[in-house]
């Protein structure tokens, strides 16, 4: 009755419940409300901009909240400025008062989500107030989840990230570190050194999923292991027939401070099938990833694919094709993955974009696009929660924040109220 009665409340009397008693009831102890009150300043910073704007109408479908909103952007997007590495190194000195403050769900949600521990890699370089949205937005205390931090990350950088995974036991930052260069191996070496960190590990987690600094989740931890176990022990990720004679892997690719393709020809690849293609995003079972990490077969395709173009879009796209891995699919073209079909990202490419009446893919992007990948904006959000996907890429709060806080607001508010805005 209680939860009945908040829904009729005006949004800014459920905005103040929620960091007051709301919180209170969440945390269930005096001492966490007392601290909330402590931090009243910040908390009141916090709710000024939640205030700005209404992400429920939004979400409602209300056609004149966009344009509100964006002339609301608009006036203070040169006046806002991203939460500093100093800011984390300071908060965080008190964990128990930063995790109240950056509202960190501290307790298992459910007894579903307790008994199904997901295991995470998280390739991070920049951008540390982004890292922090996204830990917190995916963050459950049963999942156990692995910061790699580009080696190239300026030290400031990395400082504040480790303070921030202090706070946390079942946060960790990779044994091992890669200087990550664009289209290169070392993108999949950063998530092979994660999934062996996380077999170490004393957590019996389920499956595997990787994510990158400029991703969000669309759904709830309750949503994303419901959908987990409707899998029942197949992997899921992008998986396509490839093009016979890929340059991306028939030459032989040197790797300085970009990947240079040379005339030098390689042998054919070790496996018995034919090449796909795909994304770096996968979700896989804990199975795949013992499977990998331990089958010589495997090894050798995996040595194999280290000097090739953009391994990540055809390493795990053909692996899930090979019989013999644990969750994988039949390499028959009747078995092949889209993007669009898989749940693990939802990406828009600038090329498939366009008047979806006359068959683009989807529609354009109302944000902007680097290496020809949108980077959303507020005008993506109805076009973003609609979709079945797990995580989107990508999202950067210089770009459009709106877009983000709304996808914040909404799945805090189904996770706390089990229901939709």
């Amino acid at each position: 009755m209680v939860l009945r009665g908040l829904s009729r409340l005006t949004w800014l009397k459920q905005v103040i419940l929620f960091f007051a008693g709301g919180f209170f009831l969440y945390f269930a102890t005096e001492e966490t409300y007392l601290a909330l009150k402590e931090k009243k300043d910040n908390l009141s910073e916090m709710l000024l901009s939640s205030a700005k704007i209404d992400c429920l109408k939004t979400i409602r479908g209300d056609a004149e909240e966009p344009k509100d909103a964006y002339l609301q952007h608009f006036k203070r997007r040169k006046s806002k400025t991203p939460l500093s590495e100093d800011y984390f190194l300071n908060i965080t000195k008190d964990c128990k008062t930063y995790r109240t403050i950056r509202k960190f769900i501290s307790f298992s949600m459910s007894k579903e989500e307790q008994e199904f521990p997901i295991a995470y890699s998280m390739l991070i370089h920049e951008k540390i107030e982004m890292f922090e949205r996204l830990l917190r937005s995916i963050y459950a205390p049963q999942n156990i989840y692995c910061v790699h931090v580009d080696e190239k990350s300026s030290e400031p950088y990395k400082e504040a990230v480790r303070s921030i995974i202090s706070c946390f036991n079942n946060v960790f930052v990779a044994s091992k570190l890669e200087r990550v260069v664009y289209a290169s191996w070392s993108r999949v070496q950063a998530d092979l050194n994660c999934m062996e960190d996380l077999l170490k590990s004393n957590v019996q987690w389920k499956y595997f999923l990787n994510t990158c600094g400029t991703d969000f989740p669309l759904k709830t931890n309750a949503e994303i292991v419901k959908t987990l176990k409707l899998l029942n022990g197949k992997n899921n990720l992008e998986s396509m027939q490839a093009p016979p004679n890929d340059s991306r892997w028939l030459f032989h690719h040197e790797v300085q401070t970009a990947v240079f393709r040379t005339n030098k020809r390689k042998t054919l690849p070790p496996i018995s099938i034919p090449m796909f293609s795909g994304s770096a995003y996968i979700v896989v079972t804990r199975e795949f990833v013992k499977y990998i990490c331990e089958n010589e077969e495997i090894q050798k395709f995996l040595r194999w694919g280290e000097d090739t173009y953009h391994p990540d879009q055809h390493i795990w796209a053909t692996i899930n094709r090979i019989p013999e891995v644990p969750g994988s699919i039949p390499y028959s073209p009747k078995y092949d993955v889209s993007n669009l079909h898989s749940i693990a990202r939802l990406v828009k490419y600038v090329f498939e974009e366009g008047d979806v009446f006359k068959g683009a893919s989807y529609p354009p992007c109302t944000g902007t696009h680097q290496n020809f990948i949108c980077i959303y904006g507020f005008g993506d959000l109805l076009w973003l929660l609609r979709k079945h996907h797990l995580f989107a890429h990508k999202f950067d709060p210089a770009v459009d924040d709106m877009v983000i806080q709304c996808i914040e607001e909404h799945l805090r508010h189904k996770t706390l109220y089990k229901t939709e805005m």
